[in-house]
């Protein structure tokens, strides 16, 4: 008899975006004449930016003749883009990285959820809270995350990040932490995290031999030249962190699927025994066994988006939607919300009115304005009272979602 991994069966309910788009749905039925405006799932809607295209075409017409044609690929991902990341991200910030400390994968949602699998079920993990869903719903997967109480995990250490503590979450005090998850610029809240800040992280981890899984998804919107784009700008972070980046919110790649991991060398983790185990080498023992690379075609379209042409066009597309980020920021304030983010990320993280749930605000902006946000408790317990609203819309569609909230606001 087949049986299930129960672990599964302790996933909560639906998919948080699935819960949106459900009710999203739903008031579509009953208004089928509405026009409706997402703020909500972060999603780009900006086309490829044409040196994406081109190096695309070119890859496909290579892929068209016998000489040119490429099947599997490396698991780990093509030299050519492993070195363009390794100059453009790195050297030019004073970090100095292997090539074969760089994976290529198929997204940052992928690897951020399966690096877990490599540690044993018993670590105790660390989030700060709010956190993007997947961090917990993999470790769920597992068994590692306890029993789920009043909306928190037993075996999970969470940790607020909100207006009251500045959204600066505060280092673990009593049972040490072994596994720490960190996003920056962090997604829902759309805060950073300074280099001081960043540093008594890796101080924590090399005291306590914990590991650091990095989300730096959003790096590339960091405006503020004093704020760390990776976490290898920190002295000690090679031997006690992993870090994730993704073109997705980059370069436009939601519907391409590409981004990277770093394993640094030095980074390790024990056995019972006390033996140091090495990820770099377990990690790419884990993509040969269940991954069979990213696209070739994908890859090549990675690869230009670091060429003078491509650095400037996805560059203008980062302000475009920096822009609808000052504005959203800008107009929620105007009309008495208080706001955070947005000036250093596509995310705007408002606190709810009157003591409103998230899910109450959401509904009545959905009824009232027609606009869809996303209910900041779906992101975990601390990000109750909030939403999320994105800027990865078109100028005119948030520019009239404004409108609508203003005059639904009067």
């Amino acid at each position: 008899m087949a049986l299930v991994n129960t672990h599964f069966l302790n996933l909560q309910n639906n998919y948080l975006f699935a819960d949106v788009a459900k009710k999203v749905n739903a008031f579509k039925v009953m208004h089928p004449k509405a026009d409706i405006i997402s703020l909500g799932i972060g999603d780009v809607t900006q086309p490829l930016c044409p040196a994406v295209i081109e190096a695309m075409h070119k890859a496909v017409d290579e892929m068209s003749t016998a000489d040119g044609f490429r099947g599997y690929g490396p698991e780990q991902g093509y030299d050519f883009l492993r070195e363009a990341i390794l100059k453009n991200d790195f050297r030019p910030r004073g970090i100095h990285l292997d090539i074969d400390e760089v994976f290529i994968n198929d997204g940052a949602k992928s690897d951020t959820g399966n690096f877990q699998e490599l540690l044993h079920w018993d670590n105790f993990i660390g989030v700060t809270d709010p956190i993007y869903p997947v961090y917990i719903d993999s470790n769920v997967m597992i068994g590692r995350c306890g029993i789920y109480q009043d909306g928190r995990w037993t075996n999970v250490r969470y940790m607020p990040t909100t207006a009251e503590n500045g959204f600066v979450p505060e280092i673990p005090q009593g049972r040490p932490v072994d596994v720490i998850y960190l996003c920056y610029p962090n997604n829902p809240t759309g805060t950073v995290i300074t280099k001081q800040e960043l540093r008594k992280w890796i101080n924590y981890a090399l005291k306590n031999d914990a590991l650091i899984l990095y989300d730096a998804a959003y790096q590339a919107y960091i405006r503020d030249p004093e704020i760390p784009r990776s976490i290898y700008e920190i002295r000690g972070a090679r031997k006690c962190a992993v870090e994730f980046h993704s073109y997705s919110k980059t370069a436009g790649f939601t519907g391409i699927r590409c981004g990277y991991t770093i394993v640094p060398k030095e980074v390790s983790v024990a056995t019972f025994e006390g033996e140091r185990i090495p990820l770099n080498q377990l990690w790419l023992r884990r993509q040969c066994t269940k991954f069979n690379g990213t696209s070739y075609v994908s890859q090549r379209a990675a690869e230009a988006i670091y060429t003078p042409e491509g650095k400037r066009q996805v560059q203008q597309t980062i302000d475009y939607y920096m822009e609808n980020a000052s504005r959203l920021l800008n107009t929620l304030r105007s009309v008495g919300y208080e706001c955070y983010g947005g000036e250093n990320a596509p995310y705007i993280w408002m606190r709810t009115p009157d003591g409103m749930t998230s899910w109450s605000f959401f509904e009545s902006l959905l009824y009232g304005a027609n606009v869809v946000c996303t209910p900041g408790v779906g992101f975990g317990p601390s990000g109750e009272g909030y939403v999320r609203f994105t800027a990865f819309g078109t100028h005119e569609r948030t520019l009239e979602a404004l409108e609508r909230i203003k005059r639904w606001n009067r």
